[in-house]
């Protein structure tokens, strides 16, 4: 079998892969949901969902560092990195042990065709697309709810010493985007640290729960330079995890507007 990831390589298969490591919470979760939870040899320290399989399957490590002899000690026929998440070097020195898949998202259409791309590799293509067709109905659905609401500036800190957002060619823009949110750093790339002073043009400043978990107490940082009642506090797996985490995702972002919406009329 042969197959392209999603920076275009070029990938070679024997058979379906049934020694599966993975190195991107996200496609854990989604792997966990296409049923192949049995598959699963390896995965890293932040593989949180579903919350039990740390404790069921081995740990190589973090996205950034994982342990390359432990990886190769339990023989993959096939390792999930993802282009954002994971070093070129890592994939390079992971090559060497077993095919190397990267995705490479940043829109809902790129993540619904690694959902698809998955279907085909593990040969679980019905419930790959039963989860694509699911997501498109929450996302159409979200869609609707969304078209009448007011569009309003808002910043995405995703961390704190530096203060650090998402830039404008990030997934979680995308989704700030399908929410009626207009970055206000929407210019910048990656996840750029910013000076808080361009806060005066926000109508919003959101405070993701990761990678940085974000409480109550660090909204004080913020308040020289915009007002408390504009801090509103997110959950960051449903801003920047793809995958089979979306089915979930337009159903919290349907509830945080009916919630906004029923705090300003007070």
């Amino acid at each position: 079998m042969q197959f392209q990831d999603q920076l275009q390589r070029t990938i070679k298969l024997s058979q379906t892969p049934t020694r599966i490591i993975s190195l991107v919470p996200s496609q854990t979760e989604l792997l966990v949901d296409l049923g192949l939870k049995q598959e699963l040899v390896g995965i890293t320290k932040f593989c949180v969902h579903p919350l039990e399989l740390r404790k069921e399957i081995e740990i190589v490590g973090g996205t950034k560092e994982v342990k390359i002899e432990k990886i190769a000690q339990l023989q993959p026929d096939l390792i999930l990195c993802n282009k954002e998440e994971n070093t070129p070097e890592m994939v390079e020195a992971l090559e060497k042990i077993a095919p190397v898949h990267v995705s490479d998202i940043s829109t809902i259409d790129e993540s619904l065709k690694l959902i698809q791309q998955y279907g085909k590799i593990f040969y679980v293509e019905e419930k790959a697309e039963k989860l694509v067709g699911n997501i498109q109905n929450e996302l159409e659905n979200f869609q609707q709810f969304i078209e009448n609401q007011p569009k309003r500036k808002v910043a995405y800190f995703i961390w704190r010493k530096p203060w650090m957002v998402a830039g404008g060619d990030t997934f979680i823009n995308h989704l700030l985007q399908l929410n009626h949110f207009e970055n206000i750093f929407a210019e910048t790339l990656r996840y750029p640290e910013v000076d808080l002073k361009r806060l005066k043009e926000a109508d919003l400043v959101l405070l993701s729960s990761e990678p940085f978990p974000f409480k109550k107490k660090h909204q004080q940082g913020l308040t020289e330079f915009v007002h408390p009642n504009k801090i509103k506090f997110v959950d960051g797996e449903f801003f920047s995890w793809y995958g089979s985490r979306l089915e979930k995702a337009f159903r919290y972002f349907k509830k945080w507007h009916l919630a906004e919406l029923l705090l300003q009329k007070g």
